[in-house]
């Protein structure tokens, strides 16, 4: 699914975001950099948008960009990322403590086992290590109503014309409902080799950023 909407994925993306999706991955690069981490990986990293955001924050560190489908990875490295990897999130070709940081943005979501996921996070990282976590969640503002109509309604319609592949957008939604947020994906986190979890909600909620440190 994502080698066919890879070709205008960040078209789609910045669309349908109405172009706030820039500012979310630059505040996410933000808080990496805060961390002064030394050594970065990019889970899901799609085209590289997050890797060369970080890359711009951070220019002195290491960052590695892995995704388990070919083509973005392709696209990543046509985009500028220096270290593209194709490397399935689950099982990941690193040994342990090989990084200060784990970032995955709207990647978490569709990988089958949240929890694995996590916890080979969790392996690959230096003990204090940070993960971070971008993606998207469902706001409980009075924007609810609102943007679950969007979300299943308009969205699909909008991104099948931009890319020829409304079913994909049509699962994003989905996934998004079914994807746990706030308190509940805090817990997952620290359920899972993580300590410190905490969650900062951004466009009324609409898109999620949780961090936390590897216990």
């Amino acid at each position: 699914m994502f080698g066919r909407v890879a070709r205008r994925y960040d078209l789609a993306n910045h669309v349908l975001s109405l172009g706030i999706d820039f500012w979310w991955r630059a505040r996410a690069a933000r808080l990496v950099q805060s961390w002064k981490a030394e050594r970065i990986i990019d889970l899901a990293t799609g085209s590289g948008d997050l890797a060369l955001a970080m890359a711009k924050h951070s220019p002195h560190a290491k960052i590695v960009a892995a995704d388990f489908s070919p083509t973005m990875i392709q696209i990543a490295r046509s985009n500028g990322v220096r270290e593209a990897i194709i490397a399935d999130a689950l099982q990941l070709p690193f040994a342990a403590e090989s990084f200060d940081c784990v970032t995955i943005a709207f990647g978490l979501r569709n990988i089958a086992d949240w929890g694995s996921a996590l916890r080979e996070m969790s392996r690959v990282l230096v003990s204090g290590g940070h993960v971070l976590v971008l993606d998207f969640s469902i706001p409980k503002s009075i924007l609810r109503a609102p943007y679950r109509f969007y979300l299943h309604r308009f969205l699909p319609t909008l991104a099948g014309l931009l890319t020829g592949e409304k079913e994909a957008y049509e699962y994003l939604a989905t996934s998004i409902e079914e994807f746990p947020s706030g308190n509940e994906m805090l817990q997952l986190i620290e359920a899972n080799g993580f300590a410190h979890a905490s969650a900062c909600a951004m466009t009324g909620g609409v898109v999620t950023m949780y961090s936390a440190r590897r216990a």
